[in-house]
């Protein structure tokens, strides 16, 4: 697959091992992005990219580099929205792709949360992360790059 590339935003992915796999398989280039050195496979197709510990830092490194040949691993709604609106596809850890339909409401959500938790209320956190949440990413990873792949013409 010419010119696709994988970033994932690494500092509390609990998907990176899936993330390998599927982008090998594909023979797409992974950058992880991490606030602090993270251990990675030692191949070709994988790197590593350690930015400062500032606030967004590692979602700033990642925004700046998106285009349209590339997939962005996260759970950051924010970051999900910077990279969609410069092109980028985007997954969540879950599975869930991001997408310019879903993107305003998931950050509407984000924002009523937020306020709900600054006036005192006691929220439960995300569920707990499961084997399905990991296979419907795998799946989820998988599907992209193909279509990916179509789009650019390179299957």
């Amino acid at each position: 697959m010419s010119g696709a590339r994988i970033l994932v935003d690494a500092d509390a992915c609990p998907v990176k091992d899936e993330v390998y796999k599927v982008a090998l398989r594909h023979g797409v280039p992974v950058t992880i992005v991490s606030n602090s050195p993270i251990r990675v496979p030692v191949h070709p197709l994988i790197g590593r990219e350690v930015v400062s510990d500032g606030f967004d830092a590692a979602d700033d490194w990642i925004a700046e580099r998106v285009d349209k040949a590339t997939v962005v691993v996260t759970a950051d709604i924010l970051l999900a929205d910077r990279c969609l609106k410069a092109g980028g596809m985007v997954i969540a850890p879950t599975g869930k792709p991001f997408t310019a339909a879903s993107i305003g409401s998931a950050i509407a959500l984000r924002a009523i949360m937020a306020d709900l938790r600054a006036g005192g209320d006691q929220l439960g956190g995300p569920a707990p992360f499961s084997k399905t949440d990991r296979s419907r990413f795998l799946q989820a990873l998988d599907e992209t790059l193909v279509r990916l792949a179509r789009t650019r013409g390179t299957v």
